[in-house]
């Protein structure tokens, strides 16, 4: 299944807020119902699968590639579902989404794939890249790369830094300081209920 590229606005209507995917709120609709909250029963298969969805949506990644991080975080030391949030948060598109480099992670992701993102002074194009303790991020000295962070830096919403991150904004460079914790992850979500969605095919 590829990457999800319809009406963002849809997906948080019905998943909630997403920040990762877009900054949009809902407008609300006259007679709409959230069927969340109705007096419809909803079903365990699906309610894991809605949880399923908010981390493709957030992360913006694919059904194969969501499978493989659930893979990796089983075969890890620890809580499968918090191993899987880490893999997830510790990727280059998300730290610079979180970092405030850009306005969502598919703006990240565009970044990235410019070649306008250096960690630890090389180019790296590949959003999935994985960032370790250490690595710091900054942006390459073109003129257009300086603009354009500047310009999302500048627009984007102004949240609290995570703990695992340190931004100096007037150089434009992140460092990661450490693996992130449970507490610090940017999405309300019910990471167990992905693992039992997943508990077949990984």
């Amino acid at each position: 299944m590829s990457r999800y590229r319809g009406p963002r606005v849809r997906v948080i209507r019905r998943l909630g807020a997403l920040p990762g995917l877009t900054n949009k709120t809902p407008q609300s609709k006259s007679g709409y119902i959230n069927q969340s909250t109705s007096n419809k029963k909803i079903s365990q298969y699906r309610i894991r699968l809605e949880e399923k969805q908010k981390l493709r949506f957030h992360y913006g990644v694919t059904e194969r590639q969501l499978l493989k991080y659930v893979r990796i975080a089983r075969r890890a030391k620890g809580s499968t579902g918090q191993v899987l949030l880490q893999l997830l948060e510790m990727r280059l598109d998300n730290v610079i989404f979180r970092l405030g480099m850009a306005p969502t992670i598919p703006g990240a992701r565009q970044l990235v794939n410019h070649r306008h993102i250096l960690v630890n002074d090389r180019t790296v194009n590949i959003p999935s890249f994985r960032c370790k303790p250490q690595d710091f991020i900054t942006t390459k000295d073109r003129q257009k790369s300086q603009a354009v962070i500047t310009k999302n830096m500048d627009c984007s919403q102004k949240s609290e830094m995570p703990n695992h991150l340190t931004l100096n904004s007037s150089q434009k460079r992140g460092l990661v300081n450490q693996i992130i914790d449970r507490e610090s992850i940017g999405l309300k979500i019910n990471e167990l209920l992905v693992v039992e969605y997943y508990s077949r095919q990984a």
